[in-house]
């Protein structure tokens, strides 16, 4: 595993964070969704990095979303995207990233976490399927098996419903895999 740090993205660093991503997924397509949710309400500056020599190699991102649950709209988080350069690629940077971020979120009130991603992957550090587990995935396009979750501190077991995304998402057109 490559010596990295995980720490919060600071400010100024917009454009290497940017960069990543666009590396990371070979267009600027991710990059435009991450600038429309900065400057969107669902922003929580909830963005990480895992740095090299202090130089970041990869890149999350937490906004915010709601759970429609029979009770009332519950706010919760959802991780996307997930970015690490490609020559960081398959050594740890991105799930060593992701846990950290996860464990600093245990303090905060959002209950979950949600996210649409390779379960192969991201059931290494702790998420689960979506469907099944009393959570109804935003849209169809979202394939059955991609739609995971993981709880935080403040779960508790009536939480269930519809995961509900911010307008950014759709209006990127930035849901379901591609």
């Amino acid at each position: 595993m490559a010596e990295f740090i995980v720490r919060p993205e600071e400010p100024g660093e917009e454009a290497i964070v940017s960069s990543v991503i666009r590396d990371a997924f070979g267009s600027d397509s991710v990059v435009h969704l991450v600038d429309a949710l900065r400057v969107s309400d669902c922003w929580r500056d909830l963005s990480f990095v895992a740095a090299v020599h202090d130089k970041p190699v990869a890149h999350i991102a937490f906004t915010r979303g709601w759970l429609d649950t029979l009770p009332r709209l519950i706010e919760v988080l959802i991780l996307s995207p997930v970015s690490v350069a490609p020559d960081w690629q398959r050594k740890g940077i991105g799930s060593g990233l992701i846990t950290e971020a996860l464990t600093r979120l245990q303090s905060r009130e959002e209950p979950l976490v949600f996210l649409e991603g390779n379960p192969a992957f991201y059931s290494k550090v702790g998420f689960l399927p979506g469907c099944g587990a009393g959570f109804i995935s935003p849209s169809l396009r979202i394939p059955k098996l991609a739609f995971q979750y993981v709880k935080l501190s403040k779960y508790e077991p009536w939480m269930t419903g519809t995961l509900v995304y911010p307008d950014v998402f759709w209006a990127t057109d930035s849901v379901g895999l591609r």
